[in-house]
């Protein structure tokens, strides 16, 4: 059975070695969501990269390594997604949030 809604999707991007009270902050970042009932939360890390600070992280080279880019995928209604926004402003010290508005097909 398929089943087509409007969604909102919250991608985040971080560093791979960014923490959150102890705990790797990608991580933090999926409990919360899930804690909160968020419909789906995926972590993909790259390969390579770079951001503001115009450093290449990358898999290349062994001492960069293992402080890769990492991409959250945040996915459920618009109104469930502002509710953890400002909750992220409190965790996030430094990377980039994006918000899209997308059609998702639910296959079931």
């Amino acid at each position: 059975m398929k089943t087509e809604s409007m969604a909102r999707l919250l991608t985040i991007y971080i560093n791979s070695a960014d923490h959150y009270h102890g705990t790797p902050l990608f991580a933090a970042i999926v409990h919360l969501c899930h804690e909160r009932g968020i419909a789906g939360a995926t972590v993909f890390r790259a390969m390579e990269g770079y951001g503001s600070s115009g450093h290449i992280h990358t898999t290349r080279l062994l001492e960069l390594g293992e402080n890769l880019p990492v991409r959250i995928e945040i996915i459920d209604t618009p109104e469930q997604i502002e509710t953890i926004l400002p909750l992220l402003d409190g965790m996030i010290a430094q990377g980039l949030v994006t918000l899209s508005d997308v059609q998702v097909r639910q296959y079931k």
